[in-house]
């Protein structure tokens, strides 16, 4: 195994900074003329018959947050473009909440989601974390949206879907939306100061951990009004690229490093309560990386499996292994336990033999079952927010949101 891949070592260390410095200047290109985000072909330039979806809309100023505080040049120009599409475009000013999408010909995608608003307030949180002048303004905004629309005070959940007036809520409620939540409440919670966003990331762990428990720590994504598990969902359009049928073990792992951020960041003083929390993180891991890695025969987390830990879609999405990159170096750096230091190995050796794309930049975003790059799923390279975080995230606090971290340069002490 080369030192590049092995967690600690200077090595990878550089490995990281060198891939971090190629992702940022690979996204230059994103802004449209309003200041949304073009959809990125393979090589970074727009591919402008896609619609600019808000929530890449929001995931640039994320990035680029990080950026400037990276010291990387152009970065607050980029900020300012994304935030102008924030306030502009991707705005509704009839209704109120932001587009989910904005087309090629400048129309919109008729609904209003979650999923969208989730990311408006971590983009709006990185805003006002650089001190962009409409930043604390939008941060205002996003949350104020967001608490009248979305956040269900007596379930301890969010809703999932409006219509684009806000007069009709699906029955749908999905958790692929809260835990997007959870990510941009721990933002907000960290710039703003307002604890009362952590205290209800609490109330959404809680509930995640307990479905993942009764389900062999296989998360059920979807569910009725109600918060009935609907195990059932999509069985029929099995690889949907927000709504999957069966098991996402990619979701196991990011919900595994955002509870062990939740409970570090709320229970400093108190180790025991936290370490409750990092115990169903490590159970959430391990369960994803029995089933999903090396699932058949081939390196790499399968998209899917079904309830008996099967796989179902074979392809491997980059944010997944982005996540697995991100869970195992916290793991290890929490816990101490070596078979976290060798997952992260084996996560950075196939991600240099596979996902990177040394020709073009950036990470393939979707490989299929022989690790051959496809596009069914994922075509292009639209989205640099998790491969930028996985190149930051093993180095970095666990307790803190990434960019506030970047911002206050609080790395891991060295071991």
């Amino acid at each position: 195994m080369k030192q590049k891949y092995l967690i600690d070592t200077k090595e990878n260390k550089l490995f990281l900074k060198e891939m971090s410095e190629n992702l940022l200047n690979f996204g230059h290109q994103f802004p449209a003329p309003d200041g949304t985000c073009y959809y990125l072909g393979d090589d970074g330039t727009p591919w402008k018959s896609y619609n600019r979806d808000t929530f890449e809309t929001c995931r640039m100023p994320h990035v680029y947050t990080i950026g400037k505080y990276l010291g990387h040049e152009g970065s607050e120009e980029l900020i300012d473009a994304a935030v102008k599409g924030l306030c502009g475009a991707a705005k509704d000013k009839e209704n109120g909440g932001w587009y989910s999408s904005i087309t090629p010909d400048g129309g919109y995608v008729d609904n209003k989601l979650c999923y969208v608003h989730a990311f408006v307030i971590l983009a709006a949180s990185d805003a006002a974390l650089a001190g962009h002048p409409k930043g604390e303004e939008l941060l205002q905004d996003a949350l104020d949206t967001y608490d009248r629309y979305f956040w269900n005070e007596e379930d301890g959940m969010a809703c999932d879907t409006w219509n684009t007036e806000f007069t009709e809520l699906d029955s749908y409620r999905g958790l692929n939306a809260n835990m997007h939540t959870v990510e941009a409440f721990l933002a907000a919670a960290d710039v703003t100061g307002d604890e009362r966003y952590r205290v209800r990331c609490g109330r959404i762990i809680r509930h995640v951990i307990g479905w993942a428990a009764d389900n062999e720590w296989r998360i059920p994504e979807h569910y009725t009004s109600d918060w009935k598990p609907d195990l059932e969902c999509n069985r029929d359009h099995p690889d949907d690229q927000f709504k999957p049928y069966g098991a996402t073990p990619g979701h196991g792992l990011e919900w595994a490093r955002l509870i062990i951020q939740w409970a570090l960041s709320t229970y400093k003083k108190d180790d025991k309560k936290a370490d409750l929390y990092i115990e169903s993180a490590e159970k959430l891991f391990d369960r994803a990386v029995k089933d999903g890695w090396n699932a058949d025969g081939e390196p790499g987390i399968v998209y899917t499996t079904d309830w008996n830990g099967k796989p179902v879609v074979h392809d491997r999405m980059h944010w997944v292994l982005a996540e697995a990159i991100n869970t195992s170096a916290v793991l290890w750096h929490v816990t101490g336990k070596q078979k976290y230091a060798e997952a992260y190995a084996e996560f950075m050796e196939y991600l240099d033999e596979k996902v990177l794309d040394h020709e073009n930049g950036s990470w393939f975003h979707q490989m299929d079952c022989n690790n051959v790059p496809g596009n069914t799923v994922w075509p292009g390279k639209p989205d640099l927010y998790h491969a930028v975080q996985a190149t930051l995230i093993p180095y970095y606090v666990p307790d803190l949101s990434i960019a506030v971290a970047v911002k206050e340069e609080k790395r891991i002490l060295e071991k």
